[in-house]
């Protein structure tokens, strides 16, 4: 019974082409994460991610090679690489792993998000320098990525017309970065 389930239609056209997308979904996907690793430096990660990226596309292959007269399998591994390299980054995104630099250059007087930036716990680094056409202020600042959101909302909110630059960061040695709230209340309660 198996055996002419395997050797149908609906098997050999729906089914397997399907699992061989799931199956590329999955290897890109952690493929993608697996690159951020080793740009980040994570020498556990990577190779533990790596192992499972090449055991999944090793199964998908297979099965590809087994099927060498099904086209459907071929769509199927194209779109699934497709849709793992989107969904790779998705899942990158929100990890927030690391740390980014963001540099900060207004021709506005930045005294005002400057001192918000430090109350909201930012480590602030700021020049005063010349631009193209007139005096500017140079902010930079080395922030968690989960705080990424939060930063730039607060330069969107006191200085909109501010430009902004922000670049991942490898390795920071030490920085001032804000407490959590919860450890702030633990402190007070102390």
């Amino acid at each position: 019974m198996m055996e002419t389930f395997y050797d149908s239609n609906l098997f050999t056209y729906f089914l397997l082409p399907f699992l061989i997308f799931l199956a590329r979904i999955g290897d890109v996907s952690i493929g993608t994460v697996r690159i951020v690793m080793i740009s980040k430096g994570q020498k556990f990660w990577a190779p533990f991610l790596g192992f499972f990226e090449v055991f999944i596309w090793l199964l998908a292959i297979s099965k590809i090679f087994e099927n060498l007269d099904n086209w459907v399998c071929y769509f199927a591994y194209s779109a699934g690489f497709a849709t793992g390299n989107y969904i790779g980054l998705i899942i990158e995104e929100k990890l927030a792993f690391g740390v980014v630099r963001i540099q900060i250059i207004t021709a506005k007087a930045a005294n005002e998000l400057i001192e918000i930036l430090r109350g909201s716990g930012y480590g602030i680094t700021h020049h005063d320098a010349f631009g193209g056409t007139e005096k500017v202020s140079i902010i930079y600042s080395i922030i968690k990525r989960t705080d990424l959101h939060r930063f730039v909302g607060i330069i969107k909110t006191y200085n909109p017309n501010a430009f902004y630059s922000i670049e991942d960061v490898k390795f920071v040695n030490k920085g001032v970065f804000p407490v959590k709230a919860i450890t702030k209340r633990w402190r007070k309660g102390k």
